[in-house]
């Protein structure tokens, strides 16, 4: 379900900036994009977006400034200079080279001074990070929330109109089946003409034939998946996995109606039916 969420806390010199964007996808893939300092947290962060996110795919954007005087340290290294110096000095005196070693030009020399960035206090980081991932988190829950109250309506209408599509096949089904009999015995004696044949060997036969292509069980389990689907969504929580598997199922039982009717009213409203299915499980993939 797509959603997005932002929040940005301040930590005495320290501001954690912390966007979620998250759109469809059938599991949970989290995509984290952060500053190297705060790679430490990557497992935590993983963790607490769990507690919110089941499904779906996340790209979370961390921004971490440190204005802070003290987060870098100036590091001399005598005995590396000390190193150079001797060096020049006999390289002055191999050569018969002025030496004019100056301060400011040892000072260039490589590693003499380093700046190097202080430790950082754990436990001080994670407090500011986690406050600023939770208040974009829950933004994030909010903002599919609202998506989700429009979703729910659209899928419990299309679950109506396929139950109108059930009736309607429940109502119309016996009436095609009987003509279809009428028609099959007939064409039967039309074949076998003046052959003599039991006439119950006949009705036996065409009314074994009928119930093969009978979807009565079929119409039943439909009804059936539909109501659990309602019922699911009406409970709320994580029921995408559920939802698509009942889906699945329903998508079956519409597949096997229309390929045992052989009404071309049934068909159409078979085929409808079988849209509309495909439509909700789309939507499903939406939903945790």
């Amino acid at each position: 379900m797509t959603g997005f969420g932002r929040c940005e806390t301040t930590e005495g010199n320290r501001r954690f900036t912390v966007e979620i964007k998250s759109v469809n996808h059938r599991y949970l893939d989290l995509n984290i994009k952060m500053p190297k300092a705060l790679n430490l947290f990557e497992n935590a962060i993983r963790s607490l977006l769990k507690e919110y996110v089941e499904r779906g795919k996340v790209d979370i954007y961390i921004l971490f400034e440190d204005s802070s005087e003290d987060k870098y340290t100036l590091k001399y290294n005598e005995g590396l200079a000390a190193l150079y110096l001797t060096h020049l000095k006999e390289m002055a005196e191999k050569f018969g080279l002025e030496d004019d070693i100056r301060v400011s030009t040892l000072s260039r020399y490589p590693d003499v001074f380093t700046m190097e960035q202080n430790e950082l206090n754990e436990e001080e980081l994670w407090e500011g990070l986690s406050r600023a991932i939770r208040g974009a988190a829950e933004q994030l829950v909010e903002s599919r929330i609202a998506e989700g109250s429009n979703l729910k309506q659209d899928l419990i209408e299309k679950l109506d109109t396929m139950i109108s599509f059930v009736d309607y096949i429940e109502e119309h089904s016996p009436v095609i089946m009987k003509s279809y009999k009428e028609r099959l015995e007939a064409k039967i004696k039309e074949i076998l003409e003046d052959k003599q044949i039991d006439e119950a060997r006949i009705v036996t036969e065409v009314t074994i034939y009928a119930d093969k292509i009978c979807v009565d069980e079929e119409t039943v389990r439909l009804k059936s998946h539909i109501k659990s689907m309602k019922a699911a969504i009406e409970a709320g929580g994580g029921i995408g996995r559920r939802l698509d598997f009942i889906a699945q199922e329903m998508n079956r039982e519409a597949n096997t109606i229309l390929s045992k009717t052989d009404s071309l009213e049934i068909s159409d409203v078979g085929i409808n039916l079988k849209t509309d299915i495909e439509k909700v499980r789309e939507q499903i993939q939406n939903i945790e």
